[in-house]
């Protein structure tokens, strides 16, 4: 730091110590662990244990700043040093196994990452071996550092880590930047949002100069209130057609897409909207002065006949224009009100779906409130008249029943219903359910979490977020587990081993080359996961391991088992299903280099979308020799799929969110395991934000030894998946750097989660030229 740094930094570093320390002018432990914001009291103990260099069981201004400066101005040995320090609890100069033990469960605790007790001695075995170079029975300094020395990631962050630990924020001068919306990359990123918006508005401006002009004479609160008018015959038709789902459906498979910004209908719908209640606060504000000075003549009617009766006889219908005005603009006013994001995404969906449905009074009342509205509204209203009606036959044609229920991880209910023959979707698609025992009246929009090619079932996955999600899975957590009959299950299994048989291979990484069932218990839990949840496909295991297993024949399963059938319900439950409607992501195939961001619950339309590609990519690849198990991959030709490289990135808060689709996502790694890494069609992140991030002191230990345990078992701690998963939230401008440098052609940008991610994730693609596209229904 420079010296200007240095003096700000020696300012805020002794203000917020007289801040912590109050008036005795000395930090105690309660007071350094406040301000050190630890989950986990060890770190803390250790720290001020380190900082109290007097041993007085408190830490003073000097000591403070002697501890600081080292860990900032330091050299990298004095820090090691300082490190070393905090892993060598009891003072002895070197580190022994039990106390490597105790800093990797802390680490753990404070990195919200729960691990069986023989998993932790596995790490404390993978770090203590590796750094104990001489087989001493214990770590030296040097050895530390030495191994410290094997991981350059770790001691460029253990720089980071300690210069920015208790460090005041923002010293630099934040750098004067160019608004993002006056950008070339966004304007280009853009453009067809753009010239449309700027279409939307200059029509607009026409048509209220032309009313306006009309009703010159009239004076000027008439020509606004006429004028504004106009345009809400336009907006409240227009914004009726930016919802006809099955036409938008339909014109993404056409050049139109290419013209007009059809995925952003649900961004131009709101827009609309709240320019709909813009407009009908200035309509009724012009129309209520007008009336004020029309009260004023002495042989007129008074305001509130002018607003409450049909007295002074105004509009087409027995004078009822103010009235139907009035009631127009409350319920104007109340859709806009509960359609926002706070009270959607705040669980009370319910209200955002019933007073929404207040628009078929709206368009009644504007039929009766302006005798042109109807012209406006004819076609457009018989269009969206027979969506409906073919929603409606379509959702009531057959019989659907949700045939099976898992209940997941973080109240996460995995449906299984059972597919009609007619039922035809693309790669995330969405549905709205309807399920009468729930709510009779209710319909709620998810993504389909199957894939196409799944002939038999369709997936939903549904997060408990709202009153509704929560009955659903409150409804299948009471009833009994096995809903069903053992002679039904044991039909079911053979139903589906009829329907295996002919592409049966190997035992999916739970049974050896010889045949044999796995003995280890993650193995059997990974085998029990995927029968239970992962679709029909050519690595399904053979009929008898199946049968073993759902049976509880296997000794060792048996726990497991009875385990995975806890969560699992089989029933014949009547559903209706609309549907499916279209999303941004079936672009996917029209790129070359894929982006898939999913956060938390939002991998649910990626979910489809990666079985699918897999199964074009793989199984179309896919040639076995009929003579002895040998098979090998051949490469597609450029019309059969455009798709160059897919890289996956998942964001979860904790490590239980990962179990909702590990087994999908490890049977897609075993579909590719004879592939390079270097040379992966599809390629997975998967980040946990509640982890400590690299660069912070309290966490390298921790991901060191989770970095060796994964060499050494090719398999990662958390997850169980051969992918890493990486502490703390991506640093997007390196994700999108690799992927840039990667070259593989024209990299389209596909997410699915929080607004505020999505605006992030989006300015970094502008940034790098990527296009983007956001999941939106």
């Amino acid at each position: 730091m420079s010296v200007d740094d240095d003096a700000r930094w020696l300012e805020w570093v002794t203000k917020q110590f007289e801040s912590i320390a109050g008036d005795d002018k000395e930090i105690d432990l309660e007071e350094f662990k406040t301000a050190l914001k630890v989950k986990e009291s060890f770190f803390a103990e250790r720290f001020f244990a380190l900082f109290d260099s007097d041993g007085s069981g408190s830490i003073s201004l000097d000591e403070l700043l002697k501890a600081l400066n080292l860990l900032i101005h330091g050299s990298e040995t004095d820090k090691l040093r300082f490190l070393f320090q905090v892993y060598d609890v009891d003072g002895s100069g070197s580190i022994d196994p039990d106390e490597l033990r105790i800093v990797l469960k802390s680490c753990l605790r404070e990195s919200a990452i729960s691990l069986p007790e023989e998993k932790l001695d596995d790490l404390t075995l993978a770090l203590f071996e590796s750094a104990d170079r001489d087989n001493s029975g214990s770590i030296t300094f040097e050895e530390l550092k030495a191994e410290l020395e094997s991981f350059p990631e770790v001691m460029e962050n253990l720089t980071i880590s300690a210069a920015n630990w208790l460090k005041p924020p923002d010293l630099e001068k934040k750098k004067h930047q160019t608004p993002r919306y006056l950008t070339p990359a966004y304007w280009h990123n853009n453009s067809r949002k753009l010239l449309f918006l700027g279409g939307y508005v200059c029509l607009n401006i026409l048509l209220f100069t032309f009313a306006a002009l009309q009703y010159k004479p009239s004076g000027p609160w008439i020509m606004v209130a006429k004028g504004c008018g106009q345009c809400l015959n336009f907006n409240c038709t227009f914004v009726m057609v930016l919802m006809l789902r099955r036409c938008l459906t339909w014109l993404r498979a056409t050049w139109v897409v290419r013209i007009f910004p059809l995925d952003q209908n649900i961004l131009l719908h709101q827009l609309v909207g709240y320019a709909i209640l813009g407009l009908t606060i200035v309509h009724t504000g012009a129309h209520v002065v007008n009336f004020v000075v029309l009260s004023q003549r002495s042989d007129g009617y008074g305001l509130w006949e002018y607003l409450f009766t049909t007295r002074p006889g105004i509009g087409w219908v027995r004078g009822t224009a103010s009235l139907t005005g009035v009631l127009l603009q409350l319920l104007v006013g109340l859709m806009v009100v509960c359609s926002s994001t706070f009270v959607r995404r705040s669980g009370h969906f319910e209200v955002f779906y019933w007073t929404h449905l207040s628009y078929i009074w709206v368009w009644a009342l504007l039929v009766v409130h302006c005798a042109n509205f109807w012209k406006w509204f004819a076609v457009p209203g018989l269009v969206f008249l027979l969506e409906k009606l073919v929603g409606i036959a379509v959702s009531r044609m057959g019989g659907l029943y949700i045939v099976e229920v898992n209940l997941l991880p973080s109240k996460v209910t995995h449906l299984v219903i059972k597919r009609p023959q007619f039922f035809q979707f693309k790669p995330g698609d969405y549905v709205y359910i309807n399920i009468p025992v729930i709510a009779k009246y209710e319909w709620h929009p998810f993504t389909i979490s199957s894939a196409p090619e799944q002939q038999d079932t369709l997936w939903l996955h549904i997060r408990s977020m709202g009153q509704w999600t929560n009955r659903l899975y409150e409804y299948f957590r009471q009833l009994e587990p096995q809903h069903c009959s053992a002679k039904r299950l044991t039909r079911s299994l053979r139903n589906r081993h009829h329907q295996r048989t002919t592409q049966q291979e190997e035992l999916f990484n739970s049974v050896g080359c010889n045949g044999t069932v796995a003995s280890n218990k993650d193995d059997a839990i990974e085998l029990m996961s995927y029968r239970s949840s992962s679709p029909p496909g050519p690595t399904d295991p053979p009929a008898d391991q199946l049968a073993q297993l759902e049976h509880g024949e296997v000794p060792q399963l048996r726990e497991i088992s009875a385990k995975v059938n806890e969560n699992q319900r089989f029933c014949n439950i009547k559903c209706y299903v609309d549907g499916p409607y279209g999303t941004p992501t079936r672009q996917i195939f029209a790129s070359e280099h894929a982006v898939l961001i999913g956060a938390g619950i939002g991998i649910t339309p990626f979910a489809s979308i990666l079985q699918s590609i897999m199964y074009r990519w793989y199984r179309m690849r896919k040639q076995n020799c009929p003579n002895c198990n040998y098979s090998w991959c051949e490469n597609l030709k450029d019309n059969e799929m455009k798709l160059r490289k897919v890289d996956f990135i998942w964001i979860n808060r904790d490590q239980r969110s990962f179990e909702w689709f590990v087994s999908l996502l490890t049977k897609l790694e075993m579909d590719q395991a004879d592939e390079e890494p270097e040379g992966r069609f599809l390629e997975m992140h998967m980040y946990m934000t509640s982890a400590l991030s690299k660069n912070d002191m309290k966490a390298i230990g921790l991901q060191m030894a989770l970095d060796l345990l994964a060499k050494k078992e090719k398999r990662d701690s958390i997850t169980g998946l051969r992918t890493r998963t990486q502490p703390g939230r991506p640093n997007w401008g390196k994700v999108f750097q690799k992927v840039a440098e990667e070259k593989k052609g024209k990299v389209h940008v596909f997410f699915c989660g929080s607004p505020a991610l999505a605006k992030f994730i989006k300015a970094h693609c502008e940034q790098s030229g990527f296009k983007f596209y956001k999941e939106n229904f």
